[in-house]
């Protein structure tokens, strides 16, 4: 599969054309995929073949209400859902995080700020998704996610940091799969210029390639991102 096939979709139902290409534009920048519905009823006709990874839902839709296309989404997916509203009552936004949206963005917004917390709903529903194996093993290493220590084949332990830590969860949680640098950036809202997942993936060669110049683990795809070539085996935390 193509890295872009490995993107999160996000369907995004909002009427408002200019509104919608900004959003558009503002995840795609960021490596997502998108697909625009004009309805809440074309949201729900194309649901099942779309089965997006998240869905942003105008609240001020023409065919409905989005407090009700948001229930019926989330009666039939468990996808993550963000709330966007024009609406000044409190209570709108109360009733659909009570109801089952994640987050919530309020009109006028700025675009980094929409991203920043579909990026949010995303890691958030990765984590409470993984199984609670904290342990994963991988070419005889093994990373206990709980404390953030490494320990080598021959027994040397690491105990990384917190940047390097994220990085290693994300490369064991998707291995073999070409990962684009946003998706590296973790809980950093960076711009996909900015160089220093770089220097952490450096870092963590280090520690993890008997031969940084030539990894065996952390590949880089030029063009297109880090693939982290492993079989990896979870298990649950015990001492280690």
């Amino acid at each position: 599969m193509t890295d872009h096939e490995h993107a999160k979709l996000i369907a995004i139902v909002e009427d408002d054309p200019d509104v919608a290409r900004i959003i558009e534009q503002s995840l795609k920048d960021f490596g997502f995929r998108t697909a625009c519905c004009r309805s809440g009823g074309e949201l729900l006709r194309r649901l099942r073949s779309l089965a997006p990874d998240l869905c942003i839902i105008d609240l001020g839709l023409p065919d409905m209400d989005g407090i009700e296309a948001m229930q019926r989404v989330r009666a039939v997916t468990s996808c993550g859902i963000l709330i966007l509203t024009g609406r000044a009552h409190v209570s709108d936004r109360v009733m659909g995080l009570e109801l089952g949206a994640d987050d919530y963005v309020l009109k006028p917004f700025e675009p980094r700020e929409l991203v920043a917390r579909v990026r949010s709903i995303l890691r958030r529903r990765e984590a409470a998704a993984l199984p609670q194996m904290q342990v994963a093993e991988f070419g005889g290493w093994r990373f206990n996610l709980a404390n953030n220590s490494l320990h080598a084949p021959h027994g040397e332990e690491h105990l990384l940091s917190t940047s390097e830590a994220e990085l290693l969860k994300v490369f064991v949680s998707n291995p073999n799969r070409i990962l684009q640098r946003e998706k590296l950036m973790g809980t950093r809202d960076l711009a996909p210029t900015d160089r220093s997942i770089d220097v952490r993936i450096s870092r963590l060669r280090r520690k993890l390639e008997p031969d940084p110049q030539s990894p065996a683990f952390i590949k880089t795809v030029y063009g297109a991102g880090y693939l982290f070539m492993a079989t990896v085996e979870w298990s649950n935390n015990s001492a280690t």
